[in-house]
């Protein structure tokens, strides 16, 4: 989820991330309809496992335990919660890494996709390390000039291939990419 100007952070309640005075979380909100209900659904449904920054987790450890019957799946795939400080939670199928390293040897192995949801800062490490193999934008249709952005740094030169768009009745873009090789160049209009 982001906002045309890049802004990743907060999207799901005020109280989400307000770090840096950002005042707009929640900014999702009024976008819902059901294209974009049917988009969520299918990415919630799927059957994968999770890699997650510690803030994230911090967030989601205390909410989706006791909400399964929304999100089954996020209490079932195992979360891989890259972290300096933790080591254990009690939420069930939760896995520690400590450092890059260590997902890019949980990338080398067989087994589920694994998806990023949230974790900001754990996304511009995945980037910077060549470790993004698939986009799913839900591009909102507003700018709100601060904030976290979902490319802050550390981007390499990546290209992606369009798999999948659509678009909702309150605008909001909905498009997968996967990745496709290096970034090529060339001369306009020749």
């Amino acid at each position: 989820m982001l906002t045309v100007d890049g802004v990743i952070q907060g999207p799901g309640a005020p109280e989400e991330d307000s770090s840096g005075g950002f005042e707009f979380g929640g900014w999702v909100a009024p976008y819902g309809d059901e294209a974009y209900d049917d988009a969520v659904a299918k990415e919630l449904g799927e059957q994968v496992d999770y890699l997650l920054g510690r803030k994230t987790f911090e967030i989601w450890e205390n909410y989706w335990p006791d909400h399964a019957d929304f999100w089954p799946q996020i209490n079932d795939g195992v979360k891989y919660v890259l972290s300096g400080t933790r080591e254990k939670s009690d939420w069930k199928n939760s896995v520690f890494l400590r450092s890059i390293t260590d997902i890019q040897k949980l990338k080398g192995t067989e087994g589920k996709d694994i998806q990023v949801w949230g974790s900001g800062q754990l996304i511009q490490l995945l980037f910077a390390h060549d470790l993004v193999d698939e986009l799913r934008l839900k591009i909102h249709p507003l700018t709100l000039g601060k904030g976290k952005k979902l490319f802050d740094f550390g981007v390499i030169p990546l290209a992606f291939k369009l798999t999948e768009c659509n678009y909702t009745s309150k605008g909001v873009i909905l498009a997968n990419y996967t990745r496709s090789g290096n970034v090529e160049t060339g001369t306009v209009g020749k």
